[in-house]
């Protein structure tokens, strides 16, 4: 026999080994803010290095632009694209050559321009740097800030020049700020790489410059291949949705990154900056299987000494337990020998107290479910009832639609509302009082519960309206129904202090539709309906089509 200190030592040793688990747990939760801190370290590094990016290229624009405002602004531009109204013999063609000479001397003195074209007004070309110009749009009309700022006009891609270049113009402008004409520029992108990859390399991640359409013009690491690099629409859809937030994705050099995007300014392109997720958490995946195998091998140990320390207290408590299923089985005649002197001795002892206590008051108990279970049940009732007229309240009536919409969805159980008004009720509460107003409704109320099937719903929708909901009827039978309530209610006579009361109803039809969405579509076609009738002059029925 084990004796109370044996119990208690061991239901210590227990306690013990039982706050490795909090501790295990705490362990847990410190690895995994460990990671939350390398994931926001990462997303701070990104996001500096994106922003830098973007501001680099903003700057890097902002210098083309303002190269290509000085040479809009020369004199051999300006005179080469508004010559001599009436010029000599050959001017036309000399000024022509000149101008397109210039424009190559420009182009080979700055290193990102790969081409330059003058057009005139009209959008014909005047002269270019290239034999053959590429194709492009003049913007119409021309944005307000154009004069001084340029306007990027698009990101060609096109066999001569490659993917990374994007086409600039500016207007040329007379001294008196008319445009005479435009000078465009294609200018290569790939210039700005060496900043790029001075910005990139001061941080552990890298840059990728990509078009609107996925295509990769850009990559810090390296030149990329012949082939296109493309990003799926789908992440490039995400990156350009949540803007400056991280997300983990298959980069364009297939492996899986974490990184996020910023639209720098005007360009039409986003700045991905990104790093390698399997380098990020090399080292947190080390810890990870570290931590998870002591936490498994500590776990186990807690298993097997929880299992040897419970054997020794699971067997006397089964009996209990048995005995207590008895008991819940309602067999109240189980008594239990004491064997022991430690604590699951004077646990037997409380036990068949506590039997014969439930012997002694199974009958009481009884007796206070069974009161209970009224009250529960008259709570119920007058929870969903109206207690003047015994009908249901507008709390049920809303339960009630919302069923049959649900009926109507899914199975297509057609249902009707009838909307009903008590005309000129307000005139009867202030001729014969509130009594006789109280009266009327409850009379009202007795003729409907009378007129309609076991299937359908009465209820008291506020003040002197009523409604009543009608499964699985149409429109026509649900009609019916409402002219032969107003033919009775209009026959009755409702006595009141010796006088007899004549009323009449006004009443609303309406049957669900398929567009209807909520129960409200339904009531609010029926209160129409009613408000129709009473226009029209009370004691009568409508009905939606």
């Amino acid at each position: 026999m084990l004796s109370a200190t044996s119990i208690k030592n061991k239901i210590l040793i227990f306690a013990l080994l039982a706050t490795l688990v909090p501790s295990a747990g705490l362990g847990l939760l410190l690895f995994w803010q460990y990671r939350v801190i390398i994931a926001d370290n990462v997303t701070h590094q990104l996001r500096t290095l994106a922003s830098d990016a973007g501001r680099e290229l903003e700057f890097w624009l902002g210098k083309q632009v303002d190269g290509l405002r000085t040479v809009a602004g020369s004199e051999t531009v300006i005179n080469g694209i508004s010559p001599p109204s009436v010029p000599p013999s050959g001017n036309a063609l000399q000024s022509t050559q000149v101008l397109s000479h210039y424009l190559r001397l420009v182009q080979d003195k700055l290193d990102p321009l790969l081409e330059l074209t003058v057009l005139d007004a009209r959008g014909q070309v005047v002269a270019s740097s290239a034999e053959q110009p590429v194709p492009m749009v003049l913007p119409n009309p021309w944005p307000p800030s154009a004069a001084t700022q340029g306007v990027l006009i698009d990101l060609p891609h096109d066999d001569a020049h490659g993917d990374a270049t994007l086409t600039l113009a500016v207007p040329v402008l007379s001294l008196d700020d008319q445009i005479l004409g435009v000078l465009m520029a294609l200018v290569d992108l790939r210039t700005v790489q060496s900043r790029l990859n001075y910005i990139a390399n001061r941080s552990p991640g890298d840059v990728a410059l990509v078009d609107l359409r996925g295509r990769v013009l850009l990559d810090t690491r390296g030149d990329l291949t012949s082939e296109p690099s493309l990003l799926e629409p789908e992440i490039l859809q995400r990156l350009r949705t949540q803007a400056g937030q991280p997300t983990t994705f298959e980069g364009h050099r297939h492996g899986q990154v974490l990184g996020l995007a910023e639209e720098p300014g005007k360009l039409p392109v986003l700045v991905v900056a990104e790093r390698d997720r399997e380098e990020i958490y090399r080292a947190w995946v080390v810890f990870r299987n570290l931590f998870l195998s002591l936490l498994g091998g500590l776990t186990l140990l807690v298993a097997v000494a929880g299992w040897g320390m419970g054997r020794s207290i699971v067997k006397p408590l089964k009996r209990l337990s048995r005995a207590a299923d008895a008991i819940a089985g309602g067999d109240l005649n189980v008594e239990l020998p004491v064997v022991r002197g430690d604590e699951i001795g004077h646990l037997t002892q409380v036990f068949n107290q506590m039997t014969n206590n439930l012997r002694r008051s199974h009958e009481e108990v009884e007796a206070a479910s069974h009161v209970l279970q009224q009250q529960n049940e008259l709570l119920e009732t007058l929870s969903v009832t109206d207690g003047l007229t015994g009908l249901y309240n507008r709390k049920k009536l809303d339960d009630i639609l919302a069923q049959q919409l649900e009926r109507f969805s899914r199975n297509q159980r057609p249902f009707a509302v009838l909307l009903l008004d008590i005309d000129h009720f307000k005139t009867v509460n202030d001729t014969y009082g509130h009594l006789a107003g109280d009266e009327i409704l409850k009379n009202t109320a007795k003729t409907l519960s009378q007129s309609i099937r076991s299937v359908d719903y009465a209820a008291r929708y506020g003040g002197e309206e009523f409604a009543i909901v009608l499964p699985e009827t149409s429109t026509h039978t649900a009609r019916e129904l409402a002219e032969r309530i107003r033919h009775q209610i209009e026959r009755a006579r409702c006595q009141f202090d010796g006088q007899s009361l004549t009323i009449t109803l006004s009443i609303g039809v309406a049957a669900v539709r398929d567009d209807d969405e909520t129960a409200q579509a339904v009531i609010g076609r029926a209160d129409q309906m009613l408000y129709e009738a009473k226009h029209a002059g009370r004691n009568r029925v409508h009905c939606a089509d």
